[in-house]
């Protein structure tokens, strides 16, 4: 890891910059104060995608989605717990494909759901089908 961490806010944003051996579990946003992770997925679109994956030193790990797709329905809850159960090691985020078009073709995005970790914004893993939270969270920490 670097000397300073840059966790993009999933709030408003900014990009922060944490101090080498300060916590980044409690780490707030310097701009809107808001907690940096809060265990949540944060929702990406065509805007800020490159941004989130870009500019956040630690890996981020994307769930490829669309409303329509019922596996990606059930596998929402368990993204949800294996989210919290890994941030901040890694930030979960999601992308609704069918909104957002164009990063789901950039990325060759054919099927869903499909998960990929980034990291300094390059793909380094990816996996296609609804997964349980444990295989999820087995996953993301075998590859960051």
């Amino acid at each position: 890891m670097s000397k300073t961490e840059q966790i993009v806010c999933p709030h408003c944003g900014a990009v922060n910059r944490i101090p080498s051996g300060k916590p980044v579990s409690g780490a707030k946003c310097g701009k809107c104060k808001k907690a940096l992770f809060d265990g949540h997925p944060v929702e990406l679109n065509d805007r800020n995608f490159d941004k989130f994956v870009s500019k956040t030193s630690v890996p981020v790990v994307v769930d490829f989605w669309a409303p329509w797709c019922g596996p990606c329905k059930m596998m929402a809850p368990e993204y949800a717990k294996a989210a919290q159960a890994v941030e901040p090691r890694a930030r979960f985020a999601k992308l609704n494909t069918q909104d957002n078009q164009q990063t789901a073709a950039k990325h060759r995005i054919q099927g869903i759901p499909a998960l990929i970790i980034f990291k300094n914004g390059q793909p380094v893993a990816h996996l296609s089908g609804a997964r349980p939270a444990s295989e999820i969270k087995s996953w993301v920490e075998s590859n960051i």
